[in-house]
């Protein structure tokens, strides 16, 4: 029989080390050394008769027990930050770690972010930066915000703004290669595309011409680094128009074929519905409610 463990401490470390594939990462994020979470991942496997990781001299993976594992284990931490959250309320004071995910939004949240920390010195704020479609119980996050299908039952939901995509260029690609003036000219051109890791290109729905297949010239699975390549001229690009909007007005990028694309989003915030009362989340939400608007000064 094995000699009782820290559960807590070890249920932290294996799911940081799962989350990061790195004890050293793992323990970095937690203030500990990288041995401390090898040994305590190692008792946590020794408690429960089984191998969670793969384990070589660079990486390590889930087992499948382990893949099955951090499933409970996301819940386990989850309902005692929920606890932490409850507690919280009967001071009524923003306390504990939130768990955010966040998307690759070009700095818009900044602002917000700036000012939550600043008023909530006593939350730990935990940014996961992703485009990936997340399960927001599963996985453990407090919030999520993301643009998109807000469907699921078990989520709470506030709308930060609708928003149109545009089509745009740095002027010095559009010197190099030309105006386009129709939306089959765009098959002569450098198309910046987004990859989701499902392995789906993200549309370009245009309205002339609304079955065509554009070039996918260059992908990336996150926004910013096509941003910053279309503003390098590399380019064209079709972004959310709150993304683009400084550049626009400083003129590092132009509008290509104004009113063609007629995609349109909205960005959400979702939380579990279990956590709506958690001062941290309320702040959290009120917040960037104060903070960011996507809408466009036409809207």
């Amino acid at each position: 029989m094995t000699e009782p463990v820290d559960s807590l401490a070890s249920l932290r470390a294996f799911v940081a080390s799962a989350d990061t594939r790195s004890f050293k990462l793992a323990g970095q994020g937690l203030g500990v050394s990288s041995s401390a979470v090898g040994k305590a991942v190692a008792r946590l496997e020794a408690q429960l008769s089984v191998s969670l990781f793969h384990r070589t001299t660079r990486t390590i993976s889930l087992t499948d027990a382990g893949g099955l594992f951090l499933v409970r284990a996301r819940r386990m931490l989850d309902e005692l930050h929920a606890g932490e959250a409850e507690l919280a309320t009967m001071s009524g004071s923003p306390r504990g770690r939130l768990r955010v995910s966040v998307p690759m939004t070009g700095g818009l949240l900044t602002s917000a972010l700036e000012a939550f920390v600043a008023d909530h010195p006593l939350v730990e704020l935990d940014l996961d930066y992703s485009d990936r479609i997340v399960d927001v119980i599963d996985e453990g996050f407090d919030v999520v915000i993301r643009t998109g299908d807000t469907g699921d039952s078990r989520l709470l939901h506030k709308s930060l703004g609708r928003f149109r995509w545009t089509l745009v260029a740095a002027p010095a690609y559009l010197e190099r290669r030309g105006q386009p003036e129709t939306a089959q000219d765009l098959l002569a051109h450098v198309c910046l595309r987004q990859k989701f890791s499902n392995g789906r290109i993200g549309p370009w729905s245009l309205r002339s011409s609304p079955g065509i297949q554009l070039p996918v010239s260059l992908t990336a699975s996150v926004i910013d680094p096509l941003l910053e390549l279309c503003e390098a001229g590399v380019g064209i690009g079709c972004f959310p128009e709150f993304l683009v909007r400084d550049a626009l007005a400083k003129g590092d990028l132009v509008t290509v074929l104004a009113g063609e694309v007629e995609q349109a989003g909205v960005l959400t915030m979702l939380w579990p519905a279990s956590r709506y009362r958690a001062p941290n989340v309320r702040a959290f939400v009120d917040c960037l409610a104060r903070f960011v608007s996507v809408a466009s000064p036409a809207e």
